[in-house]
């Protein structure tokens, strides 16, 4: 993404510097909590979460909401959750998840309005 543009309707949105983060990124990408240690085909809690970085939030009405969550761990993905606009109260998801080896797991949400946009990875060791 570059500085010109604030996002892109066509492309995957993902922000190249975690470290500064512009508001129109903080209020779409999903944040991925796991442990970075898990033992092998024993459930673990992943929650991904939409927005709030630095208490900046993604609006939630009728003309502006966020669709949908995925969570995958590499290429293959996990879940997807819909949300539906007003009625859904915020744009988190808590889950148990199942791995026999280590994985990346990427997590994407998309905004009728502002597009799909990818959070940052998350590493994942099965011992």
């Amino acid at each position: 993404m570059s500085a010109a543009k604030d996002f892109s309707l066509t492309e995957l949105n993902k922000p190249e510097d975690w470290g500064n983060l512009i508001d129109m990124a903080k209020k779409h990408v999903p944040i991925i909590e796991a442990p970075a240690k898990v033992k092998a085909k024993e459930p673990f809690t992943v929650k991904v979460k939409v927005g709030g970085i630095d208490g900046v939030e993604h609006p939630n009405i009728l003309g502006h909401w966020i669709g949908w969550i995925e969570l995958y761990a590499g290429d293959r993905q996990i879940c997807r959750i819909d949300f539906a606009p007003e009625v859904s109260n915020g744009y988190a998801a808590r889950l148990d998840v199942t791995l026999n080896s280590s994985a990346t797991l990427i997590a994407r949400s998309f905004c009728n309005l502002h597009g799909l946009w990818e959070g940052q990875e998350k590493e994942v060791t099965v011992e």
